[in-house]
């Protein structure tokens, strides 16, 4: 029977024949007579205590081998094609406290690898003391190009993690706790996607917490209580198998949008749709962060927020001033995966593009997210308005009106194919369809 791994009934088996083939992908872009060799992740502790943090394996190693436990080392010989694990060597008593210890040959059938050793019979190169340099080869930027197998692997995420969402929005209301949201997140992906780990920090900003960018850190523990007239943005991702999900939903906090919010997330979504309908093969991500500027900043105007030329407006960087972070970044085994800007990919932009974490084309099987927000910062804005190249934009009484208001971010993750887009994302976008779902959830059904 060929290896596999899940979390039980009804969460994805991942069959171990996906690393065998990232290992492949490895071996064609190398030569023979070269060996790889990584160092996976080790446990770390609280402090001077016990006590570990949940392990989650090196994104790196777990791409090329599978191995979920720490402390570990793996090799790749390119030219048998042959893969090596080591593993520690633990302590008899570790059965009593921690579990069974698996044999090296029960090791070679659970990561279907061809030989296992012990960590402390592989040699080390006394004589030098040198470190390794970092790998480069030509085709190192591949690892965003995602294969079937670990295509399956992020649809399963993401629909887990979309549920989780879903469930949050039929939750959430006024009077209750921005933490209590994240636990309904964490337990869905958990309880019924197997998802052990989230892929970052959970992000639960209501009213002016959403527009801190990374809110939910150790200072700002998604603590605040939710009010009435509040819009909440919620993002929040899963991770299976190593494989990461990163999406956020906006909505009204109590389940139907005012005007002033209908407008900014309207304006939002209409740069998520000309991402959507216009992102295909061999055009240039940062030509996209454009795209959805032009889209947003227009509704913005015909909502008489902004006023002016669109393109004037992006030319004094107005776009930088209401969406100071990119469209969006590569994902996979790392929420903001590896190869943006590698040594053969276009150069990070200047000004508001810089915050883009790739420029480079987009390309059939990369998997990325698509992020456009609108926020108002009050240090951003204030800059703004001191300047009269960025001041004769806004009307000001109007955005005296959005002064706390927080923010809006719609986050999808999706998948370039040849015709354009796949999106792996399933949540309600529209005002429709978010005022109609969270209508017939417990919390506001006595509306109807």
């Amino acid at each position: 029977m060929a290896a596999k791994w899940s979390m039980g009934p009804g969460t994805l088996e991942v069959p171990m024949s996906l690393f065998a083939k990232n290992r492949e992908r490895l071996i064609q872009k190398l030569q023979n007579g070269q060996v790889v060799l990584l160092q996976g992740g080790d446990d770390v502790s609280h402090y001077d205590t016990d006590v570990q943090y949940v392990f989650r394996q090196e994104s790196y190693f777990i791409w090329l081998s599978g191995v979920r436990e720490p402390g570990c080392f793996f090799a790749l010989d390119v030219k048998t094609r042959k893969s090596y694990l080591f593993i520690p060597r633990l302590p008899e008593e570790y059965e009593v406290w921690m579990g069974k210890l698996l044999t090296c040959e029960e090791f070679k059938k659970l990561y279907a690898v061809e030989e296992v050793h012990y960590v402390d019979e592989s040699g080390t190169n006394t004589d030098s003391d040198l470190t390794a340099k970092e790998a480069n080869f030509e085709g190192i930027n591949e690892r965003v190009f995602k294969t079937p197998e670990e295509i399956e692997v992020m649809k399963y995420v993401c629909k887990v993690s979309s549920d989780a969402h879903k469930q949050v929005m039929l939750y959430a209301k006024p009077g209750r706790m921005e933490y209590q949201c994240e636990s309904v997140f964490l337990d869905h992906c958990y309880r019924v996607g197997g998802c052990r780990h989230v892929s970052y920090t959970c992000i639960c900003g209501t009213g002016h917490n959403a527009a801190i960018l990374h809110y939910g850190h150790a200072a700002a523990p998604n603590s605040r209580l939710i009010q009435d007239g509040d819009m909440c943005l919620f993002d929040m991702g899963g991770n299976y198998a190593g494989y990461a999900a990163d999406i956020t939903c906006s909505f009204p906090a109590n389940g139907k949008f005012t005007d002033d919010q209908k407008l900014i997330y309207e304006a939002v979504l209409a740069a998520r749709d000309a991402v959507i309908r216009e992102a295909k093969p061999g055009v240039m991500w940062f030509e996209m962060h454009l795209t959805a500027n032009r889209a947003m900043l227009e509704h913005l105007k015909k909502g008489n927020l902004l006023k002016g030329d669109v393109e004037d407006m992006i030319e004094n960087e107005i776009h930088g001033v209401l969406q100071p972070h990119g469209l969006g970044h590569l994902l996979g085994l790392d929420v903001h995966d590896v190869g943006g800007y590698l040594p053969d990919c276009p150069p990070r932009p200047t000004g508001p593009l810089s915050r883009l974490r790739t420029s480079r084309a987009l390309a059939p099987n990369m998997i990325l997210t698509v992020e456009p927000g609108c926020y108002f910062i009050d240090r951003l804005l204030d800059s703004a308005l001191k300047n009269p190249n960025q001041a004769k934009f806004f009307n000001l009484e109007v955005l005296q009106r959005f002064r706390g208001f927080g923010g809006v971010r719609i986050e999808d993750d999706v998948l370039i194919t040849d015709k354009g887009v796949y999106n792996l994302t399933f949540v309600p976008r529209t005002v429709k369809e978010i005022e109609e779902f969270m209508a017939e959830g417990a919390n506001f059904k006595t509306r109807l």
